[in-house]
């Protein structure tokens, strides 16, 4: 028998300042058995700094492979943003840049593995796509304080993430890029 998804139980004070966004969370996020916990901290942030009206994370979860890991919808359901996680193939950017108005790639990946990808195939309004990288020495580190239930007070601003996390307060600095690099 297979093991089942691990629930990760975040609560969360969130101040985009960046953003003017100011909640209080309290998400519970499966873990599929193959995700890697950086990953999963990387969809995490992902949805933080994005959070607005209409965000969810994929009904599917890593097995969904025609909804993104987070997208916002309007309330007809229709995709305004399409939220990616990794290194996402061409093929998927293509068709989330045809299915919504906007396309983010959160990521711990190097640009140049991105970059490579979206050279090799023709992706729809390439040019729009954005990408937001995360150190990944950052996502180690919050790694090392994740508990049963993690307690988190993340501020966003002026591209600087801070999370404190148990009394230790880790930064990192956002690295915003497009996908595609106009000359």
């Amino acid at each position: 028998m297979a093991a089942g998804a691990t629930i990760q139980r975040f609560e969360i004070a969130l101040s985009d300042v960046d953003r003017g966004v100011y909640e209080t969370l309290d998400l519970r996020i499966a873990q599929h058995p193959s995700e890697t916990t950086r990953y999963l901290l990387t969809r995490l942030v992902a949805y933080l700094l994005s959070h607005e009206d209409g965000i969810a994370f994929s009904k599917g979860g890593l097995s969904d492979t025609d909804d993104p890991p987070i997208s916002i919808r309007d309330g007809s359901g229709n995709f305004i943003a399409w939220i990616d996680v990794g290194v996402p193939s061409g093929d998927r950017l293509h068709k989330a840049s045809k299915a919504a108005r906007r396309v983010v790639i959160f990521t711990s990946a190097e640009l140049t593995l991105l970059r490579k990808e979206a050279a090799a195939r023709n992706i729809y309004k390439a040019e729009a796509i954005e990408i937001v990288r995360i150190d990944p020495k950052f996502l180690d580190s919050l790694e090392e304080k994740l508990s049963r239930t993690t307690v988190l007070e993340v501020t966003h601003n002026e591209g600087t993430l801070y999370v404190n996390v148990g009394g230790v307060t880790l930064e990192t600095v956002l690295v915003r890029a497009p996908l595609v690099l106009t000359e």
